[in-house]
């Protein structure tokens, strides 16, 4: 029983961290660290985009360079695995942040969604074999002042992207 639940609770911690990879390679921009939490010949329906997760993970790469800054986040995470099927559900609750200038104006705007998500393990290896993206509400707000703090001693945005290390060192 003990064993059991040691393959489950790592199966847990896999899933969690296809969650991460997909989330850190949404925000920093890396369409192969996106790629990594899917398998291949996976599915993703993001509403706008119904179809193969590899050419998913292409169009939102391609679609987020025009942003000044992008957050992806993801928060509750409650994951169900079969361990002798080895398949798997979970569902993520999700605030995605997007930062855009649109004719001279500087906005903010918030998503806010689920993924509903169908988890299976190849070999050892857990990734997402489909994806549904459940839209809960957005928010658009016209940024016309900034916090009070010297933000030029910070990294800020694209010199942050791309390091290829998960602290950016």
């Amino acid at each position: 029983m003990a064993t059991q639940k040691v393959t489950e609770l790592s199966s847990h911690d896999q899933i969690r961290q296809v969650a991460a990879r997909y989330s850190r390679g949404v925000y920093r921009l890396d369409g192969d660290l996106m790629k990594s939490a899917y398998w291949a010949d996976a599915t993703d329906d993001h509403g706008v985009f119904v179809g193969n997760a590899m050419d998913f993970c292409d169009r939102v790469i391609t679609s987020h360079q025009r942003f000044i800054a992008t957050m992806h986040c993801v928060m509750n995470h409650a994951i169900e695995v079969d361990e002798t099927a080895g398949t798997g559900n979970g569902e993520i609750y999700n605030v995605t942040y997007v930062f855009r200038e649109d004719a001279g104006r500087k906005l903010l705007e918030t998503w806010w969604g689920r993924y509903l998500d169908t988890y299976e393990r190849r070999g050892d290896e857990w990734r997402i074999k489909a994806r549904i993206c459940v839209h809960e509400f957005t928010r658009s707000d016209e940024v016309t002042s900034h916090m009070a703090i010297d933000a030029a001693k910070f990294r800020q945005g694209a010199a942050d992207r791309g390091t290829g290390t998960p602290l950016g060192l």
